[in-house]
């Protein structure tokens, strides 16, 4: 036996030594499945080089909180939206389920235009190359069970219906895998002393996988409900799908509903990489909190505001940002509800809107007492609160104040918070992304040194 360990032992080195010589020099060279990774800026972010900053509130805490002590902390480079995400980009998602949707159905009744065979397996293949012909005559039939009732109609109109369209992803729970032991899983090595110690035994990885299924529609009636005894029903029936605000950032959409659309957005990106043979790219996220405040800051790091302070106005007397300058005049600054999403100047980031506009998701939960305690190295602080769950856990940082705050949220130090699976009229997101490498030669960046 012993000697068949040894000639396996021999073989293998030998057809390693083969396989990964260069120019067969016998000489450790590494291995790489691609010729190189260049990083390259992906389209409307801005990369933000790594550094460090004063995180938390650099004026008076008014409101006697004490929850933005200042501190010290390092951010990795990483890159992030460059704008808030609009309602025409997040059309393109709800776009994106509905036709998904769609095509499941009309493939499970055998249309043969929109799916294909493999011929190996005998499986059926989507075909998403389709253009789904919504007024077929069969298609029509099929799809009727996507489109609001007859008896739910208003005045016979033929609308798909909201409530049809979700989405279903996965993602890896790696904080859990990395910290919980499962005993019942675990097995035994003997160490050098003859003693026994125990393995964390991986086997059962489905343990930290999680299915989410959310609906993606965006809770348009918002408009209502966050204001009593207002008039704001032509925002309500307007705002998600008219052209007039395609620019404008999309609102009601909760914190589970942003989540989500980072992980579409990361398939479609990564599905046209890998059409064109390319590496594929880090996952789209929300911004850790510290990242957001550090953007916002835009290299200035004890200023008041994006654009430094801590005055509001520029020295001709224009407002810097869409908020509400004084108490029920919502008009002075340029704007009434919000604005399109690349007004005003940009910070020295090149960041449009960091303070004002719509208030901004972060991935990071809300803990009053989470700047003691979370680190100094990319500080976050998550809690992936389940359903069922209290309405404590699932609070969630939001950032930048909005259309209808005062000046105080607007200042990148003010922290504040929403309900993961709340939707409002004033909060909206802007996606981020993690940089891979120390943060130099990143293309189309110029800030990388």
């Amino acid at each position: 036996m012993k000697q068949w360990i040894r000639f396996a032992a021999i073989a293998l080195i030998a057809v390693t030594a083969f396989s990964c010589s260069s120019g067969g020099n016998y000489e450790l060279v590494g291995v790489s499945r691609f010729d190189g990774y260049t990083p390259t800026t992906p389209y409307g972010m801005q990369y933000i080089h790594m550094g460090s900053f004063t995180m938390g509130n650099n004026d008076n805490d008014l409101a006697y909180t004490h929850t933005t002590r200042p501190r010290t902390v390092s951010v990795s480079s990483f890159y992030i939206d460059d704008t808030e995400i609009s309602n025409t980009e997040y059309r393109q998602f709800v776009y994106y389920v509905r036709d998904s949707v769609a095509l499941y159905l009309l493939a499970e009744e055998g249309l043969e235009d929109y799916y294909t065979e493999d011929e190996e397996t005998g499986e059926f293949i989507l075909n998403w190359r389709a253009d789904i012909d919504w007024y077929g005559e069969e298609e029509k039939e099929v799809l009727e069970q996507l489109f609001i009732e007859e008896d739910e109609q208003f005045y016979g109109k033929r609308q798909i219906d909201p409530r049809q369209l979700v989405y279903e992803y996965y993602w890896v729970d790696f904080r859990s895998a990395s910290t919980r032991l499962e005993r019942d899983n675990t097995q035994m090595f003997t160490n050098s002393k003859g003693g026994a110690s125990p393995v964390l035994s991986h086997n059962n990885r489905k343990k930290y996988i999680v299915k989410e299924l959310v609906s993606v529609y965006p809770d348009t009636l918002c408009w209502i409900h966050d204001f009593v005894g207002s008039n704001n029903d032509a925002m309500s029936e307007n705002y998600f799908w008219h052209p007039a605000y395609d620019d404008y950032p999309v609102v009601g959409v909760s914190w589970s509903q942003a989540k989500a659309f980072n992980v579409w957005r990361t398939n479609l990106m990564n599905t046209g990489k890998k059409r064109r043979g390319d590496l594929a790219m880090p996952s789209f996220r929300l911004p850790t909190e510290a990242e957001w405040e550090y953007a916002a800051r835009g290299g200035l790091d004890l200023g008041q505001y994006p654009w430094g302070g801590p005055y509001l106005r520029n020295r001709q007397g224009c407002p810097l940002a869409n908020f509400k300058p004084l108490r029920g005049d919502y008009v002075e600054d340029g704007g009434f509800y919000t604005v399109r999403v690349d007004s005003y100047e940009p910070n020295d980031y090149g960041l449009f809107n960091m303070a004002g506009n719509v208030a901004e998701w972060t991935v990071t939960a809300y803990d009053e007492s989470v700047y003691e305690y979370m680190g100094e190295l990319n500080p976050d602080y998550t809690y992936d609160a389940k359903q069922n769950e209290l309405p404590v856990f699932k609070r969630k940082v939001i950032r930048g104040g909005s259309w209808k705050d005062i000046p105080y949220y607007l200042q990148v130090g003010t922290r504040a918070y929403e309900y993961q699976d709340s939707a409002k009229s004033y909060i909206g997101f802007r996606s981020a992304m993690s940089y891979l490498g120390r943060g130099q030669d990143v293309t189309g960046a110029g800030m990388a040194n």
